[in-house]
C-alpha cells in the first residue's frame, strides 16, 4: 500500500506509530511500521476493524499476530504469482506436445517426398524431380527451424522450473516461521477455513510454554531460542500426521486438528506434555543446572459460529485457564 503523505503529516502519523509499537511492545521492524502506519492512517477498514476488536479483546498483539495481519490483508500478490506460474507451465506444456506432434508429421511428410522423388518415372522428369528435390530442401530447412524451437522450448522449461523452486522456496518463507520451521499464523487460518468448507470437526490445541521469559533472561536469548526450537520439534513429531502445527504468539503454539473430538485432543495433547517433559537440557561446561519446561495447554473444538481466530483464542485461553489453576491442561466449554 502505497502513501503520499506531506512530511508533515507522515512525522505525526510516524510519532503515532511508535507510540502504538511502544504500546505493545512491539520491536521496531519494518513489517510492524508498516502495519503500525496502515492502521494509523485508517486506510484499511477491514484491518482497523480486526485491530481495534482484538485489542479490545485483549489479544496478545506481537510480531507473529502482526505477521497475519499482514498476509491477510495487504499481502495477496503471492497468489497471483503462484497462478501466473501455473498458466505458464500450462502453455509450456501445451507447446511442447504441439511441437513433438508437429515433427512426426514433418518427419512423415519428409519421407514421403523422398519417396516420391525416387520412384518418379513421367515424362519431363528431370524438371519435376529439380522441384522435388528443392521443395526437400527446403522441408529440411523447416526441420532445422523445428529443432531450434524445440531447444527454445527446453530452455523455457528449464527457466520454469528453475522459477518453480524459487516459488517453493518463496512460499515456504511466506507459511513457515523461520525460528521454528512450524506454520505461520495465517496459513493456519488459511487451512481452517478450506476444513469448515469440507464439514470437518475440527479441534484446537494451544501449548503456551510458561518459562521459556524465564531460560531467556536467566542464560540467554540463545537457549530461550533453543529451548523454543526443542518444544517445536517435539510438537511436529506427535502431530505431523494427524493435524497442522503452528506458531502463533512468542511462547505459543497451535495444533488444528481435522476430523478430530475433543477428547482425542486431549489424547494428543497429554502425548506432547509428555514428550516435552522429557527434554533435558546441559549446558557445555556441565556446570549449569538447567529446569524443566513448563507448558500450559488448552484445548477447544470449534463451533458452526466460530472462525479460525475465535478457535485460536478459546483454546489460548483454555492455556491460561490450566495455568492459573496448575493444571496439565484445560478443555474450553462448547460456549
Amino acid at each position: 500500500m502505497m502513501f503520499h503523505d506531506p512530511m508533515a503529516i507522515a512525522q505525526e502519523k510516524m510519532t503515532k506509530v511508535c507510540q502504538f509499537l511502544e504500546q505493545n511492545k512491539l520491536p521496531p521492524t519494518p513489517l510492524n511500521y508498516h502495519i503500525g502506519y496502515v492502521y494509523i492512517s485508517q486506510t484499511h477498514r477491514d484491518l482497523n476493524e480486526r485491530l481495534e476488536r482484538d485489542i479490545r479483546n485483549r489479544t496478545s498483539i506481537d510480531s507473529i499476530y502482526i505477521e497475519q495481519l499482514y498476509y491477510e490483508y495487504l499481502q495477496k500478490e503471492h497468489q497471483t504469482e503462484a497462478a501466473l506460474i501455473q498458466q505458464v507451465g500450462g502453455m509450456i506444456d501445451h507447446l511442447n506436445d504441439s511441437a513433438q506432434q508437429s515433427q512426426q508429421h514433418l518427419v512423415g511428410f519428409a519421407k514421403q517426398i523422398s519417396h516420391c522423388i525416387h520412384n518418379l518415372d513421367e515424362h519431363n522428369v528431370v524438371k519435376t524431380r529439380a522441384a522435388l528435390s528443392d521443395f526437400s530442401a527446403h522441408t529440411e530447412q523447416l526441420l532445422k527451424q523445428h529443432q531450434q524451437f524445440k531447444n527454445a522450448l527446453r530452455k523455457a522449461r528449464e527457466l520454469h522450473e528453475k522459477q518453480q523452486q524459487q516459488l517453493l522456496k518463496l512460499r515456504k518463507q511466506r507459511i513457515l516461521d523461520p525460528q521454528t520451521g512450524l506454520y505461520k499464523r495465517h496459513y493456519l487460518g488459511h487451512k481452517t477455513q478450506l476444513w469448515l468448507t469440507q464439514d470437518k470437526s475440527i479441534c484446537a490445541i494451544s501449548v503456551l510454554v510458561e518459562n521459556l521469559d524465564a531460560f531467556s533472561q536467566d542464560f540467554g536469548e540463545l537457549v530461550g531460542e533453543t529451548v523454543l526450537q526443542r518444544v517445536a520439534k517435539r510438537i511436529k513429531k506427535y502431530v505431523l500426521h494427524s493435524g497442522l502445527p503452528g506458531r502463533t504468539g512468542r511462547q505459543e503454539f497451535t495444533i488444528v486438528l481435522a476430523d478430530c473430538e475433543a477428547d482425542t485432543a486431549q489424547v494428543v495433547a497429554e502425548k506432547i506434555r509428555r514428550g516435552v517433559s522429557r527434554l533435558k537440557f546441559v549446558s557445555a561446561k556441565g556446570d549449569i543446572s538447567f529446569p524443566d519446561i513448563d507448558l500450559a495447554i488448552g484445548i477447544a473444538q470449534h463451533q458452526p459460529e466460530h472462525d479460525f481466530n475465535t478457535l485460536a483464542q478459546r483454546a489460548a485461553f483454555a492455556a491460561k485457564k490450566a495455568q492459573s489453576l496448575g493444571q496439565n491442561y484445560y478443555i474450553s466449554a462448547p460456549n
